[in-house]
């Protein structure tokens, strides 16, 4: 604990920047500026948002990072570029690590670090989420929470009593997993309905013209599809993974275990060792240890009907996409087979021509025959020549007629 609040007061101490309601005034673009000059090469901007809805943006190096948060330093890596596109949820100890498509932040009892916060994506997430922490903060007075922070580790915990005290509100890492799915799930909605819009009229165009323009429209949506789909995949098979695992759910339970470690500190250094009270103390601390460890394992409805809500958002989403390339694939199985009759057509086009070729070649003996310069008795003959040619001409439509008939006859024509 001593090292969190040294490396919080050097935080404090540190040049940076506060921005409240999305304005910086302009010392605090100069001092921005004389970090950047000043920051490491692994220094990244995070923007620290408190449960009461204030925030400021800080450059943090790797190091100062992962000892403020009690992460170990290979969790960064899973918010770095080489993990843009995958999606976690971790727990840690005393923080929760959430990597969901653009959000990437670190979550602990009572602040979320956000990283990129100057994204025109990950605004969105940030609004929301300052706006729903104030609205929190707005419903209670201070008394109210004086009271709540002075009887927290020794009241709240007292057996089924801590259980019926946060069934009306979600601790605070919940309520930032809650804005950050409700962001992810709303954007990949309209992601999934953008290319709805998009994908059935060039389909629809494709069954009506079959051209180059339009395959390549259609080969350009299924790419598209295709990653819209793995990152919907990714996106639900972590909640999956979680919604399976009772335990990896009850580790979610930042604010949980900090009351719980504060109830220890307090007990321990409560009243000195030859109090009478310490009997009580430690029986106390026993029962809410056992307590603690019965919810860890099995207390896990408001996290299991919070993930199961965007669990079906996310399977319906998925459903919708999957139509899509349902649709896709029909069109393209309609297609193959308006270009495989196309092509009948043509392979009939060619027989009928050969076969048309094949009876107008004895038309083409008989002028040889006739041409050749020999002595023959019908060159005497009155008119013999127009009854051979018109002979020849009609065995030849004849030949022609019969062959194209037994070739349909035999279903080899279709029409």
């Amino acid at each position: 604990m001593g090292k969190v609040a040294a490396l919080r007061d050097r935080l404090t101490d540190r040049p940076s920047y506060v921005v409240l309601d999305g304005k910086a005034d302009s010392q605090a673009v100069q001092i921005n500026t004389f970090v950047k000059k000043k920051k490491k090469p692994d220094t990244r901007l995070w923007m620290r948002l408190l449960s009461e809805g204030d925030s400021e943006l800080l450059e943090l190096d790797r190091h100062t990072l992962t000892q403020l948060v009690s992460i170990p330093a290979r969790d960064l890596r899973i918010l770095g570029p080489v993990f843009s596109q995958s999606s976690a949820i971790l727990a840690r100890e005393k923080a929760m690590v959430v990597n969901l498509e653009f959000i990437k932040a670190i979550v602990t009892a009572q602040e979320v670090f956000i990283l990129d916060p100057t994204s025109a994506a990950v605004n969105p997430f940030i609004n929301q989420l300052k706006g729903q922490l104030r609205t929190v903060k707005a419903g209670h007075n201070n008394q109210e929470l004086m009271q709540r922070k002075t009887t927290e580790a020794h009241d709240a915990l007292s057996g089924p009593d801590f259980t019926a005290s946060k069934q009306d509100e979600l601790p605070f890492e919940f309520r930032v997993l809650e804005v950050a799915l409700d962001t992810v799930c709303g954007f990949l909605e309209k992601e999934v309905k953008d290319l709805e819009c998009n994908a059935y009229p060039v389909l629809d165009e494709l069954t009506r013209n079959v051209s180059t323009r339009n395959l390549e429209l259609v080969r350009s949506l299924k790419s598209d599809l295709t990653r819209l789909l793995s990152r919907i995949q990714k996106v639900r098979d972590e909640m999956e993974h979680l919604l399976d695992d009772d335990k990896d759910m009850a580790d979610l339970y930042l604010t949980r275990k900090l009351a719980l470690s504060q109830l220890d500190d307090f007990n321990s250094l409560a009243s000195p060792a030859n109090s009478p009270r310490v009997s009580y103390l430690n029986s106390r601390r026993s029962s809410n240890a056992s307590y603690a460890g019965t919810v860890d394992d099995h207390n896990v409805e408001q996290l299991e009907m919070l993930l199961e809500a965007y669990f079906v958002q996310v399977d319906s989403t998925q459903k919708k996409i999957l139509a899509v390339r349902e649709y896709i694939d029909d069109t393209e199985d309609y297609v193959n087979i308006q270009l495989d009759s196309q092509r009948n057509e043509l392979i009939q086009l060619h027989v009928t021509l050969g076969i048309l070729a094949l009876t107008f070649s004895l038309i083409s003996a008989c002028a040889g025959a006739f041409a050749v310069n020999i002595p023959c008795p019908l060159y005497d003959i009155q008119g013999i020549y127009t009854t051979v040619v018109t002979s020849f001409v009609s065995v030849s439509v004849a030949l022609f007629f019969f062959i194209l008939g037994y070739a349909r006859w035999k279903g080899h024509f279709t029409s």
